[in-house]
């Protein structure tokens, strides 16, 4: 794991483009003395012009208490986590989830079925913005997590070279969750940054811990996942302003969709999410 955790504290310090740090440093600013570190992440991670994208990240906070000046998101981010915001900032518009310390640590290990946090922190990420070196070290510990959780889970198969299983771990997340990539878009996480993957697949194989084998559960996975997805969007049409446009924005994007949102889509935004999902089901766009 020390090695593992080498890996993780070199990547998660690269540097990231000024207006990223920028933005990191006003979300957790918002937050005031809560925010602990906020992370970078997702295909932005790749990209060298920034403007007309949505930026992702994750805030980590101390507790949600401290986090918010409104109870109700508190309690909605302790029930079902994470919260999910629309942010802007010098011109850049991002998304931002909100975990704390507590529950960033629990969702990147082996002891929770959902996908969402630790399929995407066995993917590289930033540390664009920490309070302190003990934040620092609280990151790096629970990402060091999120790698050996998702090949675990996915079992590993006699004769299949590494960055297959990174591959097919990755697959079998994709189909756990409602997304709107494109057929093949698993794989391409991979091949997108095959360097960093061998590098790591050692490391965070040694890092499994005894006895882990093939989870038999991904049945149960998917269908708890997709639905937990619908709940998630649910909560995110009460604080994601321009959600509904986020939504429409990221199939079009992924699926290549010329979905065109209504107004009255905008101004019952929960209504249009449920409104859309059977039809982009049925189409492929979402899986």
């Amino acid at each position: 794991m020390d090695e593992l955790k080498e890996l993780i504290a070199a990547e998660l310090a690269t540097p990231v483009d000024p207006r990223v740090s920028a933005m990191a440093t006003a979300i957790a600013a918002k937050h005031g003395a809560a925010s602990r570190a906020v992370l970078f992440y997702g295909s932005c991670l790749r990209e060298k012009q920034l403007d007309g994208l949505m930026l992702d990240f994750y805030l980590i906070v101390s507790d949600y208490h401290a986090a918010y000046d409104r109870r109700w998101l508190s309690v909605a981010n302790r029930w079902i986590p994470p919260n999910v915001f629309h942010f802007e900032h010098d011109g850049l518009t991002a998304k931002y989830a909100v975990l704390s310390e507590d529950d960033f640590h629990r969702l990147n290990g082996p002891e929770t079925r959902s996908v969402s946090v630790w399929a995407r922190f066995a993917q590289p990420s930033r540390l664009a913005w920490v309070a302190d070196e003990s934040a620092q070290r609280m990151a790096i510990d629970a990402i060091a997590r999120a790698a050996p959780t998702l090949l675990a889970a996915a079992g590993a198969v006699d004769g299949e070279a590494p960055l297959d299983w990174w591959r097919r771990a990755f697959a079998l997340t994709y189909s756990a969750e409602l997304r709107a990539e494109r057929a093949g878009r698993a794989g391409s996480v991979v091949d997108a940054n095959l360097e960093r993957y061998k590098h790591f697949s050692r490391p965070a194989m040694a890092a499994i811990p005894t006895g882990s084998g093939v989870d038999g559960g991904w049945a149960r996975r998917r269908l708890e996942g997709k639905a937990l997805s619908v709940i998630r969007l649910a909560k995110a049409s009460a604080t994601f302003a321009g959600g509904v446009d986020y939504i429409a924005w990221k199939i079009n994007r992924h699926a290549g969709t010329k979905i065109v949102i209504k107004p009255w889509q905008r101004r019952w935004p929960l209504l249009a999410a449920i409104s859309l999902l059977p039809r982009l089901l049925k189409s492929g766009a979402v899986r």
